[in-house]
């Protein structure tokens, strides 16, 4: 829809590359090779990226990308492992949750500070123990990233799992080893995430000047994209592996599944095209 201008594909948070290299592949066969950026802090997986897409230039955030060209932005997966902080309803009002180490226990404490002034009035009522969370580091990131599509123009697809908030809800954990854990044991030696608030993301989009398409549920986008038609023709090209097929697109986009959890929003610079899957 927006034809081919110079454009850089730059992606957030890569993991081991396999999005990136797929994307790329699918792109060159309608004849689009765009240089490619990852932004990723961890060395072992730059190593693994460098594996899948060997002449990608890494970055450690949004700062070194080049300013030259418009940007097609992909974060999959990614403001979900962002630093978030939580609040926690308490008799006396909200309060932000702190963490207390006594030996080497730590425990999660209200700290003496109110909240209530930046509480959603809805909120502001809830039973004690309610959590609210917020990621202001989300907000930073939307922003530089807002400010580099509106100076060079270009559109951004965020996919990742959460809600539409405001909401309560302690939705923090930690994965080890692929097994759920306590986030207070081992600090350092888990994976920590949390859902992603997309009412938050588009409210600071839009504050920035950003057109916002969406969100829509996971299964609402790919479905538009028709990964039904797409899952026929590879069933039929490879019926070996027609059931598996059959099992990876409902798990994607079943509701029961990842179809309704995982949501999708772009944001575009203004004058560009809305995205296919948005309308």
């Amino acid at each position: 829809r927006a034809g081919r201008p110079p454009a850089h594909y730059v992606e957030l948070g890569p993991g081991r590359g396999t999005l990136a290299a797929d994307a790329l592949r699918a792109m060159a066969k309608a004849g689009f090779t765009p240089p490619v950026d990852l932004v990723e802090n961890s060395p072992t997986l730059r190593a693994a990226q460098a594996e899948r897409v060997p002449h990608a230039e890494f970055h450690l955030d949004l700062v070194g990308l080049q300013d030259d060209a418009p940007l097609l932005v992909v974060a999959n997966e990614f403001f979900d492992a962002l630093p978030i902080r939580q609040l926690i309803a308490t008799h006396e009002g909200w309060r932000e949750r702190l963490v207390a180490c006594q030996d080497t226990l730590f425990l999660p404490i209200p700290g003496d500070r109110s909240f209530d002034m930046i509480i959603p009035k809805p909120l502001l009522q809830a039973e004690p123990g309610s959590v609210l969370e917020t990621s202001p580091a989300s907000v930073a990131i939307l922003r530089g990233l807002a400010a580099r599509l509106l100076a060079q123009g270009g559109a951004a697809l965020i996919i990742d799992y959460g809600y539409e908030g405001p909401a309560v809800g302690d939705t923090l954990q930690a994965v080890k080893g692929h097994e759920y854990a306590n986030p207070f044991d081992n600090p350092g030696e888990a994976d920590l995430t949390a859902h992603v608030d997309f009412a938050t993301l588009r409210e600071a989009a839009e504050a920035e000047g950003l057109v916002v398409h969406g969100p829509v549920t996971q299964g609402a986008f790919l479905s538009a994209l028709g990964i039904a038609a797409r899952t026929d023709a590879l069933a039929a090209a490879s019926p070996d592996r027609a059931e598996q097929l059959v099992l990876d697109r409902d798990r994607l986009i079943d509701p029961e599944q990842m179809g309704e959890l995982f949501k999708v929003i772009a944001l575009t610079a203004p004058g560009w095209p809305v995205p296919a899957g948005f309308a």
